[in-house]
This record gives structure tokens, C-alpha cells and sequence, in this order.
């Protein structure tokens, strides 16, 4: 797919973020972290509400249950991968 060159500007704490992302080896350049982050919000807005609804709801009712040490991130995480497993 063609590129096209865009300018973008950032706050110096996000200048900093960027950096460490590529420093870590996450990713190799910064518009690599730029296109990365907009698959995950095109992935996002593909959601319908119904699907978010059930994936907040099973967020609620495993963090009521107490028997999950799993942070919310990690959840989310299960919970993205199994909606993407359905859809394939």
C-alpha cells in the first residue's frame, strides 16, 4: 500500500514515550508506533456497542469475583483476542 507523509506534532511527554517505545525495540521508527496505534483504534471503532457492553460487563463480574489476579489490561487483552478468534 502507498504511503503518504504526514507532519504531525506531539507534547514533549509523548516525544519522550515515543523514544523509550523504539529504545526498547517495540518498534523500529516512529511512524511505526504512529500506524500501530491507529489499527488498534480502527480495530476499536469496529467493535459494536453490544460487544463492548459484553466485554465491559465480563470486566465487572471478574473483578467482583475476586478470584482473578489478572490486571484490566491483561482482560481486555483475552477478551480482544477471543472477539478477533470468533471473527476469523
Amino acid at each position: 500500500m502507498p504511503m503518504v507523509k504526514k507532519s504531525i506534532s506531539v507534547t514533549a511527554q509523548q516525544d519522550s514515550w515515543i523514544k523509550a517505545q523504539i529504545a526498547t525495540g517495540h518498534f523500529g521508527n516512529e511512524s511505526e508506533i504512529v500506524r500501530e496505534l491507529i489499527r488498534e483504534r480502527q480495530i476499536r471503532e469496529q467493535e459494536t456497542p453490544s460487544e463492548i457492553k459484553a466485554i465491559r460487563k465480563a470486566l465487572i463480574a471478574g473483578e467482583e469475583s475476586g478470584f482473578s489476579d489478572r490486571s484490566i489490561d491483561e482482560i481486555w487483552e483475552e477478551a480482544r483476542n477471543r472477539h478477533r478468534a470468533k471473527r476469523a
